[in-house]
């Protein structure tokens, strides 16, 4: 029995000792640590191409494939058998029949709109925020920096009712008292109950995102805007934003994107799935499905060119992107 246990541990010590010869021996060499951190780059490239660009492939595969072939086609690869999502047919035609059974077009000008407003008034109110908290000074300022923080945590589920009930129309109550403050307009089926959700939703990241690149900026720079006689406001905009435009820029086109994609508070404020109750373009999606078909096909073509807006977007705006979340992590 002692013996076996000796052989154990000297193979266990063998291992362990090619495997720390083997790190050293990388670590060592530059040669042969480039070729390492090659291989790793090439890994994980591939890994991210397949995990992100497959998705694309099957839309594009189930938008030429006419819906009758969907829903009854072997997906199995002929000759090896193996079950891989491949065109069964050609039916370019869904690109235009999503236009034709649901103005496609008109949701995703909706999707813009709102989009595009949240996008504004996040970016004017996370800016003056974000000023004040990277710049000022001023007691119980990190409590609640966390405090914005921890809302952006909170389940939209838990806003739901309390927003519904109050863009329907129906008068605000304080709660066990029963005294009726006062009665909001109804919202319902406008833009406003959709925006005003947004906007407090993704506010946070936005602040924080601004607070950390406006604490970086040079107390000199404002200080001279400042001499010129330029007010805090107007140094904000004339000075502070143009040098954290990276900053700016990623804190848009974030929210930007996440509330074109949105469909939790769109689809319950648009009561129904229509372009006149601003219902944005995953309404349009899920119109291309009843109770009783399902137009996998046009789903499909409707996500794809829904996308590609939102892929233009990115393409334009990835080095903004990219250095606002790198610089943003930096302090200088």
């Amino acid at each position: 029995m002692a013996t076996t246990t000796e052989s154990r541990s000297d193979s266990t010590d063998s291992d362990d000792g090619v495997l720390a010869r083997w790190t050293q021996g990388v670590i060592g060499d530059d040669e042969k640590r480039a070729r390492l951190y090659r291989a790793l780059f090439y890994v994980a490239s591939a890994f991210f191409l397949v995990t992100t660009l497959f998705p694309f492939y099957w839309l594009l595969v189930l938008a030429i494939t006419p819906n009758s072939s969907i829903l009854t086609g072997d997906w199995s690869l002929p000759v090896v058998g193996i079950e891989f999502p491949h065109p069964q047919g050609f039916n370019p035609e869904a690109f235009i029949d999503v236009f034709q059974q649901v103005p496609l077009h008109l949701h995703v000008f909706n999707s813009f709109v709102l989009a595009t407003a949240t996008t504004i008034i996040v970016l004017l109110i996370a800016s003056l925020a974000g000023y004040v908290f990277g710049r000022l000074e001023f007691p119980g300022k990190g409590p609640l920096m966390l405090a914005v923080l921890m809302i952006s945590y909170f389940p939209p589920a838990a806003f739901l009712i309390p927003l519904f009930d109050a863009f329907l129309g129906n008068a605000i109550v304080i709660p066990f008292l029963g005294i009726e403050l006062f009665q909001p307009p109804r919202l319902v089926n406008t833009p406003g109950s959709m925006i005003l959700p947004f906007s407090a939703l993704f506010m946070p990241l936005a602040i924080f995102i601004l607070t950390t690149f406006y604490s970086q900026i040079p107390d000199g720079l404002e200080d001279a805007a400042r001499v010129e006689g330029t007010t805090r406001l107007g140094a904000l905009f004339r000075v502070i934003m143009p040098l954290s435009a990276p900053g700016v820029a990623t804190a848009a086109v974030l929210t930007f994107i996440s509330v074109y994609n949105e469909y939790f508070f769109s689809s319950i404020m648009a009561l129904e799935n229509v372009p006149e109750n601003w219902s944005p373009l995953v309404g349009a999606i899920l119109s291309y499905q009843d109770q009783y078909t399902t137009d996998f096909n046009l789903m499909a073509a409707a996500s794809i060119v829904g996308v590609i807006p939102i892929l233009i977007l990115v393409i334009v705006a990835q080095e903004r992107i990219v250095s606002g979340l790198t610089a943003g992590g930096l302090k200088e």
